[in-house]
C-alpha cells in the first residue's frame, strides 16, 4: 500500500537557536505572505518534514542520554484553554506553527484535548470543563484553535490533529455494568457531550483543507476483546456523523495514544497453544484476541471500514514509550509447562497488567516516528512527549483541573480496570504534562530499538523490593490452599511475586494472592513468597506459613471448580455483584449444559422476587442462564442462591469460562445486607471459592453446601 521509509526532521533547533529567534523576533516580525493549500495527499507523512517542539527539545537534550532523541518530532498538546495563548513556560500554538515554518517543516501535529467532562475513568486527566460545557468547548476552545489553523500563513503546513484522547472508548468500556464503570462515564454517555464535542471537532476543523484528522481509539488491552471491539467501531462512527461531522472529516485513527502497549510481541502469537490451552486463556491476554498494537490497528482498520468509513483510511500508533527494551526484554519464548508460563516467560510487554497506564516502571522508548511502516499504517509517531509525566503519585495542589488518581501511585492495589493488580508506576511523580526527569532517563536506558550511544539497557537499578510479610490462608479445600499478603515496595515498582511450596517454586503471580492446587488432603504444606522487580531483582523471602489442606469426602471433589471475585464497593447496596469462573482441573472436557453454579445469600426485607442480569461474560451472555431459587437452608446467610448454568458447549480440560459478571436485585430495588452472606467474600482478585458450590447432573462436585 505504502512503502517504508524515515520521516524527514525539521531543523535541528537548540535552545540557544531558540533564543535568538525570540531575539529576532523582538526586532522584527516577519508575515508570511499567504499561500494556497497544498494538494490534499493520502498519507499527510509521506515525503514530509516533521515540525521538532523546541520547547520538549530542549528538556530532553538537558538529560543524559537525551541528545540523542531531541531532535524526533512529536505532537503539541493543546490540553486546556490556555494552552492556545501559551505561557510563559510554553509556546502558543500559533508561535508553534510561526516556529514550524521557520524550521522548514511541512508537517505540524497537534492533539486536540479539552472536552467536557475530559477522561471521566481518569483522575489525573481530568480537565477543565465541566460535563455540561458543551458550548463553552466549541466557543472557547474549537473554534478559537480552528481560526489559527485556517490561517493563510499556515496553508502549506499539513496539519495532523489527534481528537480528544481516551473519550469515545470511555463511553464504550467505562460507562455502566463493568468492573471498571464510574458514574462520570456514565453521566458523559448519558448526556453525548463526549459524542457532541468529537464531532463538532471534526466538522469544524475538518473544513480546513490542510487538516487531517485522527480520532483517539485507545489500544488492545482496552478494546481488544470481542465485546469492546465491533461496538467500539461502531461509538466511532456515531461520533463522527455527529454535530455535522460526516466520515470523511476523518483521514485515520491513533491507537496507544500515551500507553505502553507493546508494538509488537515476537516470542508468542493469539493463535498458540501450550499444553492444549490457547494462549487466550493466559491471565495476561486474558481471553483478547489480540496481543499487540500492530495486530489490534491493522484489524481495527478493516472493521472501520466495514462501518462505512473510507477504504483508504490510516492508521497512527503511538511509538514513543512501547519499546520495553533493557536487559529484562525476553530472548525468546517462555517455558512450555503451562500458558502462563509461555506468555509472561516471553512477553516483551512487563507491566503487571495491560491496564496499567501510569508512568509505568521499565518502559523505554519505542520505533521512532516513521512513516508507512506496515500495511495500513499511516506512521509511527510520537504522540505523548516522552518524559511527561501520566499523572502525579501523590495528591498535588494544582489550577489544571487535574486530580490524583491512585493508578499513579506504586502502592495502590488496583481497581476492576486493571484486574485489582498493583499498578507498577514510578514514584514520585508530577502532575500530568509535567517534566518527569526519572522517567525520561529510564525510557532512555530501555529503548528498543536502542539509542544510539546508550546503553543496552537494563539501568542501574540493584536495589530489591523489601519481602512480602502477612502471607495467610484466605481459603482452602482438600486439594487446594489459597494465600494472601501485603504488598512490597520497591524504589522503581514491584512487578510480580512467586511463591514457594517447601522451598520449590510453585507459581507466580503478579497480585497479592495466588491458590495452589492438586495437593493432597489432610496434608501440610510450608509456603515462602519472594517479590520482583523489572530489572530482575528479587526479594528474601516471606516468614514461612504452614497450611493444612481440608480432609477429603463431605466437599465436593469433582474436576471442576469455581473462582469468584468481589465486584461489589458496597455491602448495603440494593445489588449483589460478582465475577465468576469455571475451570476444569480435571484431564478431560466436561459438558457445560451438564454444570450448575450455585452462589447462596440472604435478601433480607423487601420483595421475595428477583431480577438477575449477566453484564459480560468471556464466553458471551447469551451462553448462560441465570436466576434465583429459595435454598430451603436455616442455615445463616444461606436462604436463597443464584444458580447459574450454561446453555451448550464443552469445558477442555484446564480450560476455564473466563470471567463471568453478575449482579441480581429484588424486584422492589431494596436494599441488601451483604456482610453475613454465606457465599460473599471480601477478596478483589479471583480466587478458589469453597463456599459457592458446581453442580454436576445434580451432584456437589465442588464446594460445601449450607
Amino acid at each position: 500500500m505504502r512503502t517504508r521509509g524515515t520521516i524527514t526532521h525539521g531543523l535541528r533547533r537548540r535552545l540557544a537557536a531558540l533564543s535568538a529567534l525570540a531575539m529576532g523576533a523582538a526586532l522584527a516580525v516577519a508575515i508570511p505572505t499567504p499561500a494556497s493549500a497544498a494538494a490534499r495527499v493520502d498519507n499527510p507523512y509521506a515525503g514530509a518534514t516533521a515540525y521538532v517542539n523546541p520547547d520538549w527539545s530542549a528538556k530532553a537534550a538537558a538529560e543524559p542520554g537525551g541528545s540523542s532523541i531531541a531532535d524526533e518530532p512529536g505532537f503539541v498538546w493543546m490540553d486546556r484553554i490556555a494552552a492556545i495563548e501559551g505561557s510563559a513556560q510554553a509556546m502558543s500554538l500559533r508561535e508553534h506553527l510561526d516556529t514550524a515554518l521557520d524550521q522548514g517543516a511541512t508537517l505540524f501535529q497537534v492533539v486536540i484535548y479539552d472536552l467536557p467532562g475530559r477522561d471521566c475513568a481518569a483522575l489525573a486527566s481530568n480537565g477543565e470543563l465541566g460535563p455540561t460545557e458543551l458550548d463553552r468547548y466549541k466557543d472557547d476552545y474549537i473554534d478559537p484553535i480552528s481560526e489559527i489553523l485556517a490561517d493563510p500563513a499556515y496553508a502549506n503546513l499539513r496539519i495532523v490533529t489527534i481528537i480528544e484522547p481516551d473519550s469515545l472508548p470511555n463511553l464504550v468500556t467505562n460507562a455502566g455494568g463493568s468492573a471498571g464503570s464510574t458514574e462520570a462515564c456514565a453521566t458523559m454517555k448519558a448526556n453525548g457531550n463526549y459524542e457532541k464535542g468529537v464531532g463538532y471537532a471534526l466538522h469544524t476543523l475538518g473544513a480546513i483543507p490542510n487538516v487531517y484528522n485522527y480520532v483517539d481509539a485507545a489500544h488492545h488491552g482496552w478494546l481488544g476483546w470481542d465485546s469492546n471491539f465491533v461496538p467500539a467501531a461502531q461509538e466511532f462512527k456515531k461520533a463522527a456523523t455527529s454535530e455535522g461531522a460526516t466520515v470523511a472529516d476523518v483521514t485515520g485513527f491513533i491507537v496507544n495514544t500515551a500507553n505502553y502497549s507493546a508494538l509488537k510481541e515476537p516470542n508468542f502469537k493469539v493463535s498458540d497453544t501450550v499444553n492444549g490451552a490457547q494462549v487466550r486463556q493466559s491471565k495476561w491476554v486474558d481471553w483478547n484476541y489480540y496481543v499487540d498494537e500492530l495486530s489490534f490497528a491493522q484489524a481495527l482498520r478493516t472493521e472501520l471500514v466495514s462501518q462505512g468509513f473510507a477504504s483508504n483510511i490510516g492508521m497512527l500508533i503511538d511509538t514513543a514509550r512501547n519499546g520495553w527494551g533493557g536487559s529484562g526484554r525476553p530472548a525468546g519464548p517462555g517455558p512450555q509447562t503451562s500458558v502462563d508460563a509461555y506468555v509472561d516467560g516471553g512477553r516483551v510487554d512487563r507491566r503487571i497488567h495491560a491496564g496499567n497506564w501510569c508512568n509505568q516502571s521499565g518502559a523505554g522508548i519505542g520505533e521512532r516516528p516513521t512513516t508507512a511502516p506496515e500495511p495500513g499504517i499511516d506512521a509511527y509517531v510520537w504522540a505523548k512527549p516522552p518524559g511527561e509525566s501520566d499523572g502525579n503519585s501523590a495528591p498535588v495542589d494544582n489550577d489544571e483541573g487535574k486530580g490524583f488518581d491512585r493508578m499513579c501511585d506504586p502502592t495502590y492495589t488496583g481497581n476492576g480496570r486493571n484486574g485489582n493488580n498493583l499498578t507498577g508506576a514510578l514514584p514520585n511523580s508530577p502532575l500530568a504534562g509535567h517534566w518527569f526527569s526519572a522517567q525520561f532517563q529510564e525510557l532512555v536506558r530501555n529503548a528498543y530499538p536502542a539509542l544510539d550511544g546508550t546503553p543496552g539497557g537494563g539501568g542501574n537499578d540493584t536495589q530489591a523490593p523489601t519481602a512480602p510479610t502477612g502471607v495467610t490462608v484466605t481459603a482452602k479445600t482438600s486439594g487446594s490452599v489459597s494465600l494472601s499478603w501485603t504488598a512490597s515496595t520497591d524504589n522503581t515498582g514491584v512487578t510480580g511475586y512467586d511463591v514457594f511450596r517447601g522451598g520449590v517454586k510453585v507459581g507466580s503471580t503478579t497480585t497479592t494472592s495466588y491458590t495452589d492446587t492438586g495437593l493432597t488432603a489432610s496434608t501440610a504444606y510450608s509456603y515462602t513468597v519472594k517479590a520482583k522487580d523489572a530489572a530482575g531483582n528479587v526479594s528474601a523471602a516471606s516468614g514461612a506459613l504452614s497450611a493444612t489442606t481440608s480432609a477429603g469426602g463431605g466437599t465436593g471433589t469433582g474436576a471442576l471448580k469455581v473462582q469468584y471475585k468481589n465486584t461489589d464497593s458496597s455491602a448495603t447496596d440494593n445489588q449483589i455483584r460478582m465475577g465468576l469462573q469455571l475451570v476444569n482441573t480435571g484431564s478431560t472436557a466436561v459438558n457445560l449444559s451438564t454444570v450448575k453454579v450455585r452462589y447462596w445469600f440472604t435478601p433480607e426485607a423487601g420483595a421475595s422476587t428477583f431480577g438477575t442480569a449477566c453484564d459480560y461474560a468471556v464466553i458471551g451472555c447469551g451462553n448462560l442462564t441465570h436466576g434465583v431459587q429459595s435454598s430451603g437452608s436455616s442455615a445463616a446467610g444461606a436462604s436463597h442462591y443464584l444458580e447459574v448454568g450454561f446453555g451448550s458447549g464443552t469445558l477442555a480440560a484446564g480450560a476455564s469460562t473466563g470471567e463471568m459478571q453478575l449482579r441480581l436485585n429484588k424486584s422492589d430495588w431494596s436494599n441488601f445486607n451483604e456482610a453475613d452472606d454465606y457465599s460473599r467474600s471480601t477478596t478483589t482478585s479471583y480466587a478458589d471459592a469453597p463456599k459457592i458450590g458446581v453442580y454436576v447432573t445434580g451432584a456437589l462436585a465442588w464446594g460445601t453446601a449450607p
